[in-house]
């Protein structure tokens, strides 16, 4: 089976090239899609060069926003060019291993699971700069539980993990952080078999360009508070 890997990517030239080189060695028959949301710092020029020289060894797209359109919205568009039979999301910051993603889609290429979210809670090997950070993410996965039946210890990771046909079905609409929300929301309303795998993950700090803060958090309560109440079947019908 095919993988496509997405990566939502805003002024991330000091590492998305690190990113992109790991990927390399990621042994998977696999497409990787670059979604440039509005960069302002070299990122797409780079990525230009990089693809006219063929740089990487495998299938390298790139999908430019003229504006910042937030993570949501990188990560729909990079959804909706998916090619894969299977779809994962990675970060560009090298906050996680790009070498755990075999691992992640392994039990969607079996059979086992229509998703997998890898885990920063189940490893005990996650790294946060913040424990109000951890605390409020264990508080979006506990409302996420809460309210729409389906255990999860981390909603907001990045590692998501998808058969692309059933990704689809979820009509995502968040153009922010929210996204996470919205993918856990609805990932538990259809009814999805869905897998947590233990991941291992190392947090940058402000000053290395983390972006989700407090508000963002605010947000996702609000979607899930919103997913709740207006969700209906027919609106996810296939």
């Amino acid at each position: 089976m095919k993988t496509t890997i997405v990566i939502p990517s805003y002024n991330e030239m000091r590492t998305l090239p690190a990113v992109l080189k790991v990927l390399a060695g990621v042994a998977l028959d696999k497409e990787v899609i670059v979604v440039d949301d509005g960069s302002k710092d070299g990122t797409r020029e780079w990525l230009d060069k990089a693809i006219a020289a063929k740089e990487f060894p495998y299938d390298l797209k790139v999908i430019k926003h003229e504006v910042n359109k937030g993570k949501g919205g990188a990560l729909i568009t990079g959804f909706n060019a998916a090619a894969g039979d299977i779809t994962i999301v990675q970060d560009a910051d090298l906050e996680y291993d790009p070498n755990q993603i075999p691992g992640l889609v392994r039990p969607i290429e079996e059979g086992r699971a229509d998703a997998v979210f890898g885990s920063r809670m189940l490893s005990g090997k996650a790294e946060t700069y913040s424990q109000l950070y951890l605390a409020g993410n264990k508080f979006l996965s506990f409302l996420v539980s809460l309210l729409f039946g389906l255990r999860m210890t981390d909603s907001y990771t990045c590692y998501k993990a998808f058969r692309t046909p059933l990704l689809r079905r979820l009509r995502l609409t968040s153009n922010g952080f929210e996204i996470e929300a919205e993918l856990s929301c609805k990932t538990a309303f259809l009814g999805l078999r869905f897998a947590e795998l233990p991941i291992v993950y190392t947090s940058r700090s402000r000053q290395e360009g983390k972006k989700i803060n407090y508000r963002d958090a605010v947000k996702g309560v609000l979607k899930i508070l919103w997913l709740r109440l207006s969700l209906r079947r027919a609106d996810l019908k296939e």
